[in-house]
C-alpha cells in the first residue's frame, strides 16, 4: 500500500511539473475572459471607427477624441491577448505565479477590464456633462448626439464594472472546482507500463513496452 501511494504521488508530481498544463487550468474562466475580451475589442473598435468616420466640422472635436480613445482601448485589449499568447507559445515563463497573472482569467484580465470600464465611464461622463451644459444655452442636433453617445458610454462602462465586480466576488467566494489531479480521475501515459497503482489511476503503456 505504501508503494502504491508513493507511485501515485510520483505520477501526480510529474503532471504538476508540466508547465504547459498551467496555462489551461480553469478552462471556464479562460473561455469567459477570452470571450469578453473579443466582444470588448469588436465593440470599442467598431464604435471608434464609426465616430471617426462620422466626424464633421460641427462635431469634429469630440467625435475625433472619443473615437481615437475607443480605438486605442481596443488595441490595448488586443495587445494584452497577443502578449499572453506569445508568452505562452515561447514558453519563456516558468513561474506558476506569473502564469496565473498572465493567462486568461488571471489578474491581468481584471486589470484590463477595470481600465476599460474607467476609460468608458470618464469619456461618457465628460460627454454627458458637456452636452447637457451646452444644450441649455443652444439646443442642437450635434449636441443631442453627443449626449446620447455619453449615455451609451456611461452605460457600457457601468455594465463592465458591474460584471467585473460580480466575477471577482464569484471567484473569491465560491470554492474552486477540484482539479483532475485531486479527484483521482487521471489518465497517465507511461513508458514502462509498470506503474500500476490504485484502481483510480488508469495507466497506458506505450509501444516501447512491447519491444
Amino acid at each position: 500500500a505504501r508503494e502504491q501511494e508513493d507511485a501515485g504521488r510520483i505520477q501526480r508530481n510529474i503532471l504538476e511539473e508540466q508547465i504547459e498544463l498551467w496555462w489551461f487550468k480553469d478552462p471556464r474562466k479562460s473561455i469567459l475572459c477570452y470571450g469578453v475580451a473579443v466582444v470588448l475589442i469588436l465593440a470599442c473598435g467598431t464604435g471608434g471607427i464609426v465616430l471617426l468616420y462620422s466626424t464633421s466640422s460641427r462635431s469634429g472635436e469630440w467625435r475625433l477624441a472619443v473615437g481615437t480613445t475607443l480605438c486605442l482601448l481596443a488595441l490595448l485589449v488586443l495587445l494584452k491577448q497577443l502578449l499572453s499568447s506569445a508568452v505562452q507559445d515561447m514558453n519563456c515563463i516558468r513561474s506558476r505565479h506569473q502564469i496565473e497573472l498572465l493567462k486568461s482569467g488571471g489578474f491581468s484580465d481584471c486589470v484590463v477590464l477595470l481600465l476599460s470600464a474607467l476609460v468608458l465611464l470618464v469619456c461618457g461622463i465628460v460627454l454627458t456633462v458637456l452636452s447637457a451644459t451646452t444644450m441649455q444655452l443652444s439646443p442642437s442636433r450635434p449636441l443631442a448626439s453627443m449626449f446620447t453617445s455619453g449615455i451609451v458610454l456611461v452605460a457600457a462602462g457601468a455594465a463592465i464594472l458591474l460584471c467585473l465586480l460580480l466575477y471577482v466576488l464569484g471567484t473569491s467566494c465560491c470554492p474552486a472546482a477540484p482539479r483532475s489531479l485531486d479527484t483521482g480521475d487521471i489518465s497517465v501515459f507511461t513508458i514502462s507500463g509498470r506503474l500500476s497503482v490504485n484502481h483510480r489511476l488508469a495507466t497506458t503503456s506505450s509501444m516501447a513496452n512491447l519491444i
